[in-house]
C-alpha cells in the first residue's frame, strides 16, 4: 500500500507542471478497491482540518463513482474496481479527469487520473466461427478478407498479428491499417473440387504482444460451393433380376440407384424409363422417380416372354441437366401356372374282344406350356382299365394300348380317362375323359343251360296238346352270336324214348308225341343241345332225366281168393271148434299203381252173421269174433270190397263161403289138401333154394360194393332208413326222389312219421325231412299186394325182394327197416304164400 502510495505521489509532481492547477495521477486498471491514488490535500496545499468542515468532495454524475476523498486526510482512493478495457474503449491513453469540490467558500479543483493498461486480454474475433462459400469454380489467387480480431487491451498489448493452420488450398496474409489493426486476408492458392473436399476446416489465430503472449481463434469452415460438373453415376454397372411370373401389380422388381457428386439440384437425382422402352413395356413396368424402384405394372406371362431389358435415366435437377443411362435385365422365372393340356386322336370308337394285348386305340399328345420340371408330364391312366400308355419316340406322345385280354361279357365299354399331370410344385395335373370305347362282341360263349341236369316229374297219361316242360339256355354274347336254337339228337344210343319228344327250336319247349305209362317206364333220359347262330357256332348239351308220377289209373287185383274160372271167389272150411281170433282165411290183393293209388283197404259189403267175422282193414284177414255155436249156420258167404286210396278209388271184389264142419272132416280136409300139394310144395322149395343161394351172393356182392362206396366219399348221412313200430299191414311199393331242396316219397299204406302230404301229387307224395345232402335219388320198394305183379317181372325184382329177405336174416318180422321208410311184419306163413303165389303165376 505504502508503495501504491509513492508511486502515486511521484506520478502526481511529475505531471503537476502538465496540467495547470491540476493534480494528475496515474494507476493501473484492475487495482483493488481502496488503492490510494494519491494525497490531494497536500497536493493541493488544502488545511486538513478543513476539508470535512467544507465537505470536500468527488464531484460524479455516476450512481457508482471510481473514486472518493477521505475527508479527515484528503487522499484519493479507489471506490471499485477499474477496467480501462471498460471505461475507455478503443483509446491508446485512458485518462479520467475528476472535479473535487469544497465548500464555504466555494473551491473547485480538477484531478486528472491516467488508468495504465495491463495485458489483461485475449485477442477476440467478432466470430469463434466462421463459414465462408467459394465456388469450385475459382481461381487461384481469389482474395477473401477476414474480419480482424479484437483486443480490449492497447499498444504492445493489443494484436500483432496472425496465423493459419497448415493447409494445401489456402495461404494468409495480413494488411496494416494503422487505427484500425492490421487485417487478415484469406487467399486461394489451389483449385477447389467440391466433390474431393467439399469442406475445408481452418483456425485463424491472433497473437497480441503481451509476455506472456495471449491470443485468440477463429474456426473457418470453407464450403466449395458446387456447380453442376457431374452427371449421375449408377452403383452398378449391370442390373440384373430375377421375377417370378404372375407377380401381383405393385410387386418391387428391382431399385437402381444412382448417385451425382454435386449437392442440392444439381446432385438431386430423378429416376425415368429411357424414350427408347416401347409402350408394351410401359403398360407392364413403372418406376418411382425419385427412389428409382422399377414395380410391376401389368400382367408376366412367362409364356409370352421370358426377359426383358429396360433403358433407365438417371438425371439431376441442374439448370443444364446432365442424364446417365443403365440397362436394366428382367429374367422372367417360369412358375407352374398351366396345367397340362391333353389331346387325343382316337383311331376307332369299337374294338373287338378278342384283340390281342398291344392293340393300338388311341394316340394320345400333351403339352405344357411351362418350361422346365413345370413343364414335365407325365401322362396316366386308370388302373380299373384293360388299357395303358406306350411312350411313343416323340417327346410328349402316349399310344394307348390294350394291355390284358377283353371280355365285353365283363365289361362292354369303357370310358378312359386320361391324366396328364407335370412335375411342378405343386404339381399340375388335367383329366380328359374323350375316349369311350365299345367292345364289339365275338362268338367266344357257349350256350349255358340255366341246371344241369335237368328234372322233370311229369304224370303218366300226359295231355299231348300241352309242353311237358321246357328247358331254357342263355350266352352271354349279343346278336346272332347269342341267338339260340335247340334240338334233341336221335342218336341218343338205347333210348328209343328220345323219338318221341319233339322240342321248340327257339323256345325250348319240350311235348311228347305219345302218352307215358308209368307202370311200364317210370323215368327216361336224353340231351338237349343249344346252338347258338355265330359264326363258327358253338353248342352245348344238357341232359334231361324225366321221372313219371302215377295216377291211379289201375284198379285192384284180387289175388285170392281166386277160382280156377278165374273169379274172386273161393271156398273156406273152418271147424266148428275153432276159438274167437281164428284165422278164417287171408284176402290178398295188388295194385299196379303206388303210394296211395296202391294202398288198399278191406272192407266187408255183405255178411250173413256180422257177430261172427271180421275183417281187418289193412291186412284183409278174416278172422272170426267168437267160437261157434249149434245154433250157427253150417255156410256163410263173405262179400269183401278191396278199394286203393287214389282221388278217385278203384275198387275190386271178392266172395268167401266159409263152411263150418267138424273137426275131423275138416282134419281130414286138410289132408286131402297136404297130399295134393305135397308134389306142388318140393318144386316150391327147390325153386326157393336156388333164389336163396342167388340172393346170398347178390347180397354179398352188393355189400361189397356199397361198403367201397361209402369210403370213397364221405357223408353225413344219419340213417338210410326210416322206422314206423305201429305199423301191420300189405309190403308198399315207394319211390322216393329229390326236387330242388324237397324230397319226395311215393309210399303205400301209410305216411312216416313227419312227412307232408304234397298239393297236386293226387295224395301220394310225401315231403320227407332231408336228413342227408347228396343230390337227389330214386329209391324203390316192393308191395305185399305187388309180388304177383313183379312174379310176372321174376327175372330182375324177385332176386331183389329176396335180397331183402337174406338182409333180415330169412326172416321180416322184426320190424325190419325197409327203404320206403315204413315198417311191417311178415310171418313164414306169409312169405311162403306169397312166393308160391308167384310162381304159380
Amino acid at each position: 500500500m505504502i508503495g501504491g502510495r509513492w508511486i502515486g505521489s511521484v506520478v502526481a509532481v511529475l505531471l503537476w507542471s502538465l496540467a495547470s492547477a491540476q493534480l494528475r495521477y496515474s494507476i493501473s486498471e484492475e487495482v483493488k478497491e481502496g488503492t490510494v491514488v494519491g494525497n490531494v490535500a497536500k497536493d493541493l496545499g488544502l488545511d486538513k482540518r478543513t476539508l470535512k468542515d467544507r465537505k470536500y468532495r468527488v464531484v460524479s454524475s455516476n450512481m457508482d463513482p471510481l473514486f472518493h476523498v477521505n475527508q479527515n486526510d484528503g487522499i484519493l482512493y479507489v471506490s471499485r474496481k477499474i477496467d480501462r478495457e471498460e471505461i475507455c474503449e478503443r483509446t491508446s491513453t485512458c485518462i479520467l479527469n475528476l472535479k473535487t469540490v469544497l465548500e464555504n467558500p466555494l473551491e473547485v479543483h480538477y484531478i486528472g487520473v491516467e488508468v495504465l493498461d495491463i495485458n489483461d486480454h485475449f485477442p477476440i474475433f467478432p466470430e469463434k466461427e466462421k463459414t465462408l462459400e467459394i465456388s469450385e469454380s475459382v481461381l487461384p489467387g481469389v482474395r477473401i478478407p477476414l474480419k480482424a480480431s479484437r483486443d480490449p487491451d492497447g499498444g504492445p498489448f493489443s494484436v500483432q498479428h496472425y496465423k493459419l493452420s497448415p493447409n494445401e488450398y489456402f495461404r494468409l496474409e495480413v494488411k496494416d491499417k494503422g487505427d484500425d489493426g492490421k487485417i487478415p486476408i484469406l487467399i486461394v492458392q489451389k483449385p477447389l473440387d467440391r466433390e474431393s473436399v467439399a469442406s475445408h476446416s481452418l483456425v485463424l489465430t491472433a497473437v497480441d504482444g503481451g509476455k506472456p503472449p495471449k491470443s485468440g481463434e477463429m474456426h473457418i469452415v470453407v464450403n466449395v460451393v458446387d456447380i453442376n460438373d457431374n452427371a449421375p453415376v449408377f452403383a452398378k454397372d449391370v442390373y440384373s433380376v430375377s421375377l417370378d411370373e404372375n407377380s401381383p401389380v405393385g410387386t418391387t422388381v428391382i431399385q437402381v440407384n444412382a448417385t451425382d457428386l454435386d449437392e442440392g439440384p444439381n446432385g438431386d437425382v430423378v429416376y425415368s424409363f429411357s424414350n427408347s422402352v416401347s409402350n408394351r413395356l410401359l403398360k407392364i413396368f413403372d418406376i418411382n422417380p425419385s427412389t428409382g424402384e422399377i414395380i410391376v405394372k401389368g400382367l408376366l406371362d412367362y409364356e409370352e416372354k421370358d426377359k426383358y431389358e429396360i433403358e433407365v435415366e438417371a438425371s439431376d435437377k441442374g439448370l443444364a441437366i446432365l442424364t446417365t443411362e443403365k440397362g436394366v435385365i428382367i429374367k422372367i422365372a417360369d412358375m407352374n401356372d398351366n396345367a397340362p393340356e391333353i389331346e387325343v386322336t382316337s383311331f376307332s370308337s369299337s374294338i373287338p374282344e378278342d384283340s390281342r394285348p398291344g392293340t393300338t386305340v388311341a394316340l394320345i399328345s400333351v403339352n405344357d406350356l411351362d418350361s422346365g420340371l413345370n413343364g414335365k408330364v407325365i401322362c396316366s391312366v386308370g388302373e380299373d382299365v384293360p388299357f395303358a400308355l406306350s411312350p411313343s419316340i416323340q417327346d410328349k406322345i402316349y399310344s394307348l394300348v390294350t394291355k390284358s385280354p377283353l371280355d365285353r361279357e365283363k365289361q362292354s365299354h369303357y370310358d378312359i380317362t386320361i391324366t396328364a399331370k407335370d412335375t411342378g410344385q405343386p404339381p399340375l395335373s388335367s383329366e380328359k375323359t374323350t375316349i369311350t370305347l365299345i367292345v364289339s362282341d365275338v362268338n367266344d360263349n357257349t350256350p349255358q343251360f340255366s341246371l344241369s341236369p335237368y328234372r322233370f316229374y311229369i304224370t303218366e297219361n300226359n295231355d299231348l296238346t300241352v309242353p311237358l316242360f321246357s328247358v331254357r339256355a342263355s350266352d352271354l354274347d349279343e346278336g346272332d352270336n347269342a341267338h339260340i336254337s335247340y334240338h334233341i339228337p336221335r342218336q341218343n344210343s338205347g333210348n328209343s324214348l328220345g323219338l318221341f319228344l319233339n322240342i321248340n327250336s327257339e323256345t325250348g319247349d319240350i311235348s311228347a308225341l305219345k302218352s307215358f305209362d308209368f307202370e311200364r317206364v317210370k323215368t327216361f333220359q336224353f340231351h338237349v343241345v343249344a346252338s347258338d347262330s355265330g359264326s363258327p357256332s358253338l353248342s352245348s348239351n344238357v341232359t334231361v332225366n324225366v321221372f313219371i308220377l302215377d295216377q291211379n289209373d289201375n284198379a285192384p287185383v284180387i289175388l285170392y281168393p281166386l277160382s280156377s274160372n278165374g273169379s274172386a271167389e273161393g271156398v273156406e272150411e273152418i271147424p266148428r271148434n275153432v276159438n274167437a281170433g281164428h284165422l278164417v282165411t287171408k284176402v290178398r290183393a295188388y295194385d299196379a299203381d303206388i303210394g296211395y293209388n296202391g294202398w288198399l283197404l278191406f272192407s266187408l259189403q255183405e255178411v250173413t252173421a256180422h257177430s261172427l267175422f271180421t275183417l281187418d282193414r289193412y291186412t284183409g284177414q278174416i278172422r272170426t269174433l267168437r267160437s261157434f255155436t249149434e245154433t250157427d249156420e253150417a255156410e256163410h258167404k263173405l262179400l269183401i270190397l278191396v278199394k286203393d286210396n287214389g282221388n278217385v278209388s278203384l275198387s275190386a271184389t271178392a266172395t268167401v263161403l266159409v263152411r263150418l264142419v267138424e273137426p275131423k272132416e275138416a282134419f281130414a280136409a286138410s289132408d286131402v289138401k297136404s297130399s295134393s300139394r305135397a308134389d306142388e310144395d318140393n318144386n316150391v322149395t327147390f325153386y326157393l333154394m336156388i333164389t336163396l343161394a342167388s340172393v346170398s351172393a347178390l347180397f354179398l356182392i352188393s355189400i361189397i360194393v356199397l361198403i367201397a362206396m361209402q369210403c370213397s366219399k364221405s357223408t353225413d348221412y344219419t340213417s338210410k332208413y326210416l322206422q314206423e313200430t305201429n305199423y301191420d299191414g300189405t309190403l308198399c311199393h315207394s319211390i322216393q326222389y329229390r326236387s330242388g331242396d324237397k324230397r319226395y316219397m311215393l309210399v303205400g299204406p301209410r305216411m312216416s312219421i313227419g312227412s307232408t302230404i304234397v298239393p297236386g301229387s293226387q295224395a301220394n307224395t310225401l315231403v320227407l325231412p332231408d336228413r342227408r345232402k347228396a343230390s337227389e335219388e330214386v329209391r324203390w320198394f316192393h308191395s305185399k299186394s305187388e309180388l304177383s305183379f313183379w312174379g310176372s317181372h321174376s327175372n330182375h325184382l324177385f332176386p331183389v325182394f329176396m335180397m331183402y329177405i337174406f338182409a333180415s336174416g330169412g326172416r321180416l318180422s322184426h320190424n325190419v327197416a325197409v327203404r320206403c321208410g315204413l315198417t311191417f311184419s311178415l310171418s313164414y306163413y306169409d312169405l311162403y304164400f306169397y312166393i308160391r303165389s308167384i310162381i304159380e303165376i
